[in-house]
């Protein structure tokens, strides 16, 4: 492994990204701000190290990212670890999600969901869910998007097919959309 070369990947992604995305992640940010201004909450998931950063951006959003402010509603609901296993247990691991979103969520509320490829079928059926509610449905992709990119209302598709560049781009793209949110809140 060179480092340099790993270091010049990173660069090489982060302008493909600002090429090609730019636009989408503001109106990513966009459509989560319309649902707190609408007094909604924000629902997030995903699988494995997209858990993890569910967990982050919720974070940042109940807590803060920079800016002093209240907390905004932001739930990761990857975390409740009986919610997750009761209704694997129940209903199938693909259900985790879905059974989630169609209990906590309503039509006003934001679901952002976060895949290296967006074929997950358990990220599939919560955003199918979240889109029967009339939740606006946010995905934040790799990998040319997978099946969620046909079924998101808005896409952020990082232009690699490489799944470290993609969780890299991920974690950088979480934080802009967190500044983005935070202003003129």
């Amino acid at each position: 492994m060179n480092v340099k070369e790993r270091i010049s990947e990173h660069i090489d992604a982060c302008k493909k990204l600002m090429e090609s995305e730019d636009k989408n992640i503001g109106k990513a940010a966009e459509i989560i701000k319309n649902a707190y201004k609408k007094g909604g909450k924000l629902l997030i998931c995903g699988n494995g190290g997209s858990a993890a950063d569910a967990q982050h951006f919720a974070g940042e959003l109940v807590g803060r990212f920079i800016k002093e402010r209240g907390g905004l509603p932001a739930i990761a609901i990857t975390t409740n670890s009986s919610n997750i296993t009761a209704i694997g247990n129940d209903y199938g691991f693909e259900k985790i999600f879905e059974r989630q979103v169609e209990a906590i969520g309503r039509k006003g509320d934001a679901l952002f969901v976060i895949s290296t490829g967006g074929n997950s079928e358990n990220v599939v059926l919560a955003v199918k869910k979240a889109n029967e509610i009339g939740m606006e449905t946010v995905a934040l992709l790799g990998k040319g998007g997978g099946k969620v990119r046909a079924i998101a209302k808005n896409s952020i598709i990082v232009p690699s097919n490489d799944t470290q560049r993609i969780q890299e781009m991920h974690v950088m793209i979480i934080h802009l959309l967190c500044e983005l949110i935070e202003a003129n809140l």
